[in-house]
């Protein structure tokens, strides 16, 4: 299975690369990519030296254009596409058919991978991809048990990328409003949850307030850490009882079950997190590929490393981790 690592920056790329990745996934620095945030992302002349840097050491690097742009928009995402078959990368990860559709016609050799944010969940809208526009590889949302990643795995036609570790959130890629519902901004078209320019960190009376466009979504008090306000992972009073009413913070670890996913036919692991720093997605892209390799080498007598464990609940949102939906009862 290919380990395939995030990287918001250079140094970050850097880090993956080292670390063992097999391909790390970039994004331009526009609204063109789904972590569209002041300071992240690329230029051309980074994605240049970046793509330098990782092939010289046999690393792959994929591209983001997996956005929704409105229709008078859809020039720059072209723009996008142009730029990166220009500049040499592995992959396009594209969400939008629009978009897709002049990908594959003006660039028919340039690999096109199905994002997350596209959010095909059977093997018949992957193969609607794989037969309309030529994809190579599509990215499958964290809302799947492992017995329908199995189904859609056997029945797909091309191969299959899962979330291996990282952030969760409601998991409802390329479908959530929660963010524009707030500030008329969202993922989707802006390529930002919570856009920084609408977060307001308020310090008052020994609380620290944190507000999305006057939306108040967290508070706690002073010395208390707190992270990046999302609504989705904010705390609110429900029936006088004040908690997380829609997502607890936590991330996805699939440590435990590498060998069932290998079993099943996946062809690669995703990490989580070009908004998180280079430190991060070295330790982060080290235990992946320690634990990947014993997986291949040790077969049924694979068991996960305590430290691994460890040390990725220390990187975890809440310093908590789960298996996700892959193993939901109700599922």
């Amino acid at each position: 299975m290919e380990l395939v690592c995030p990287a918001g920056n250079l140094p970050a790329l850097k880090a993956a690369v080292n670390a063992g990745a097999d391909a790390v996934y970039i994004g331009f620095q526009n609204a063109t990519n789904a972590r569209h945030f002041a300071g992240l992302n690329f230029t051309n002349t980074q994605i240049e030296t970046g793509v330098a840097y990782a092939h010289e050491r046999g690393c792959k690097v994929f591209i983001a254009v997996n956005t929704y742009p409105y229709s008078k928009q859809m020039p720059q995402w072209h723009s996008a596409v142009d730029a990166a078959a220009d500049l040499g990368v592995d992959a396009l990860i594209l969400a939008d058919m629009g978009v897709m559709a002049y990908a594959h016609k003006k660039h028919p050799d340039l690999n096109l991978h199905l994002s997350v944010q596209g959010s095909a969940t059977t093997h018949q809208a992957v193969n609607f991809y794989a037969q309309s526009f030529g994809i190579k590889r599509a990215v499958i949302p964290r809302v799947l048990s492992v017995k329908q990643v199995a189904h859609l795995v056997k029945h797909s036609e091309v191969p299959i990328e899962v979330f291996g570790f990282g952030s969760l959130c409601v998991m409802v890629e390329g479908r959530c409003f929660l963010s524009s519902y707030a500030t008329g901004l969202g993922p989707n078209n802006f390529g930002a949850c919570s856009p920084a320019s609408h977060v307001k960190w308020e310090q008052k009376d020994g609380h620290l307030a944190t507000r999305l466009n006057d939306v108040l979504i967290d508070q706690v008090p002073d010395g208390e850490s707190v992270g990046y306000p999302t609504i989705c992972k904010g705390r609110y009073c429900v029936n006088n009882q004040t908690g997380y009413a829609i997502e607890e913070p936590t991330s996805l670890n699939t440590l435990a079950i590498l060998p069932e996913l290998k079993r099943l036919g996946v062809a690669a692991i995703k990490v989580e997190g070009r908004q998180r720093s280079p430190a991060y997605v070295k330790q982060v892209a080290a235990i992946m590929r320690a634990a990947i390799d014993q997986c291949e080498r040790a077969g049924d007598d694979y068991q996960v490393k305590p430290q691994w464990q460890a040390d990725l609940a220390e990187l975890s949102e809440g310093q908590q981790t789960t298996l996700g939906a892959y193993y939901r009862k109700w599922q």
